[in-house]
């Protein structure tokens, strides 16, 4: 592994680079986490899944990353940046290949294990990516650098689903769904074959894609920075601490950043299943995850353009907060059928569309206000912050349980303590900074 350099050593030249290198890392990370978006509802189909099951697509692809954070924060630490990042795309690559025999059994357990591999490459990817991205500047900017990435991650989901289901469903398949229930078991079986395998060239072309990617990172010009090093005010400040358990701002943020995720990935990977419910077919429902990215994308602009200049980071956290919360009663409580972008439903889809912009600034508002302070413990805090990611896997499991229970509409109740508990991190718990205080 190379010296790590302080980051005020870099140029602006290096900067510059560097984000755009992350910003190629977190366009990755968006494709292959917002394409579960319509592998629910396809496995649901293929697989002959309930709504629980169908979730736990979300729950092995992102519980990997409880598993995996700390770990990856130890591998980092002895590879390097860069090693750690070949290590992870190359983890990536080996679950990508899992696909085949997955497919050719049609095997749901073996696809969650390979969901499960992937997510774990992401994880040591995202433990590099995001404290590397936070400390690439002024901290006072850290949430307008977050934002660019953010329109990285979620472009790059408005692609996935779109391009999975260009390659991987046909026109003629509304009607095969339609027969499936009046097949006997011999056709259903060969008819559940044909569309289940048909995932193997793509995962076999990203698999290889994976793993060129590793060796490309691992050759780049990205420089080993120092995370570590402590200014003399703050190992002052610092002098107390034992153990990352001693900053409770960090602790809350860990929390919050797994409500977050979780109320995000619902937002996204669920849309599909509440336009079905409203007698969408999946072809045409497959257009709702892009247009809640695209919101998303809406709020990152805003706040790269906005972010410090207009409205600080925190007052920007806030602000998407309390409109969260907001959007959750409009789904719940509101009615009336409309039509807009050529899609008839009811009123409340689109209000799931907006937790989009909602969730845009969360995020980015979260990450530099947990890591602020940590000097020498931040690429374990990074970690800490990563495992949080793990919300993505349980919440989506709670809304499938409401969902078989009630329905899919009150399902979005789920959301609403979680946007308490933010609303509470953005206006009060990001200040803790002992224990003792709360």
């Amino acid at each position: 592994m190379s010296n790590p350099i302080e980051i005020s050593s870099l140029t602006k030249s290096q900067t510059r680079i560097s984000i755009m290198i992350i910003g190629m890392l977190f366009f990755i990370f968006g494709f292959v986490s917002w394409v579960n978006s319509i592998l629910i509802p396809y496995f649901k189909i293929a697989c002959e899944l309930s709504h629980f099951k169908a979730y736990l697509v979300t729950f092995a692809f992102y519980i990997s990353y409880f598993v995996m954070s700390v770990p990856a924060s130890f591998l980092l630490k002895k590879t390097g940046f860069k090693k750690g990042m070949m290590t992870g795309f190359w983890t990536m690559s080996l679950g990508a290949i899992i696909f085949i025999p997955a497919a050719m059994t049609r095997t749901y357990e073996i696809f969650l294990i390979g969901l499960f591999t992937i997510g774990a490459g992401l994880a040591i990817l995202q433990t590099a990516a995001n404290p590397y991205i936070t400390v690439l500047g002024p901290k006072e900017s850290a949430a307008q650098r977050i934002s660019i990435m953010g329109i990285c991650n979620k472009g790059a989901g408005i692609i996935a689903p779109l391009v999975f289901a260009a390659v991987v469903l046909k026109a003629t398949d509304t009607d095969l769904f339609a027969q499936l229930p009046s097949m006997n078991a011999i056709q259903k079986s060969q008819a559940l074959d044909e569309l289940v395998r048909r995932v193997i060239v793509p995962y076999a072309i990203v698999g290889t894609v994976l793993f060129i990617l590793g060796l490309l990172v691992r050759l780049s010009p990205l420089p080993e920075i120092d995370t570590d090093k402590e200014s003399t005010e703050l190992a002052a400040a610092n002098a107390d601490k034992q153990s990352i358990i001693d900053f409770p701002h960090l602790i809350l943020g860990a929390f919050a950043i797994f409500l977050h995720v979780g109320t995000q990935v619902i937002s996204i990977d669920t849309i599909i299943g509440y336009a079905n419910s409203m007698d969408m077919p999946l072809l045409e429902a497959k257009a709702f995850p892009s247009y809640t990215l695209a919101a998303t994308i809406i709020g990152y602009i805003s706040g790269i353009l906005l972010i410090p200049k207009f409205i600080s980071q925190v007052n920007a956290l806030r602000f998407c907060t309390l409109l969260g919360l907001a959007l959750c009663f409009l789904i719940i409580f509101s009615h009336g059928r409309v039509e807009i972008l050529g899609h008839k439903s009811d009123i409340s889809i689109w209000f799931v569309v907006l937790l989009g912009l909602a969730n845009s600034l969360v995020w980015a508002g979260i990450w530099p206000l947990a890591l602020d302070g940590l000097g020498r413990f931040t690429k374990l805090g990074a970690s800490i912050m990563i495992m949080g990611l793990s919300g993505n896997a349980i919440m989506p499991l709670f809304y499938g349980y409401v969902a078989d229970k009630i329905d899919v509409r009150m399902a979005y109740a789920v959301l609403i303590p979680c946007y308490i508990y933010l609303v509470f991190y953005a206006m009060y718990g990001h200040k803790i900074r002992r224990w003792k205080s709360i």
